[in-house]
């Protein structure tokens, strides 16, 4: 989550106020699209198949119909490959247990 904001500032606050402003941000181009603004991307951890994840943060366009595209993070280093596979087993876990509190 945020532990590595956290520790950033070294006991000078949380990560409350960075949370609240990537989702202010977010919500703001989100409402661009649905009212008819093109060319907006943002990152977005969306239901999409860009990895072995059910799950995962891309570059997306969005638009009227919310998300219009996942456009992928296109082609990876063999260092990006690597930490991708390394990670996407605890990604999944989470994925599930978050699952587990969907109605």
């Amino acid at each position: 989550g945020g532990d590595e904001v956290v520790q950033a500032k070294d006991g000078a606050g949380s990560a409350t106020l960075s949370m609240a402003f990537a989702g202010a941000q977010f919500t703001e181009k989100v409402l661009r699209g649905l009212g008819g603004e093109t060319g907006i991307v943002e990152c977005c951890f969306s239901e999409n198949s860009v990895a072995k994840a059910p799950f995962f943060s891309t570059p997306t366009r969005l638009g009227r119909k919310g998300i219009e595209e996942v456009l992928g993070f296109g082609d990876l280093s063999p260092f990006e490959r690597e930490g991708l596979e390394q990670m996407l087993p605890e990604l999944n876990a989470q994925i599930e247990k978050g699952l587990k509190f969907s109605p």
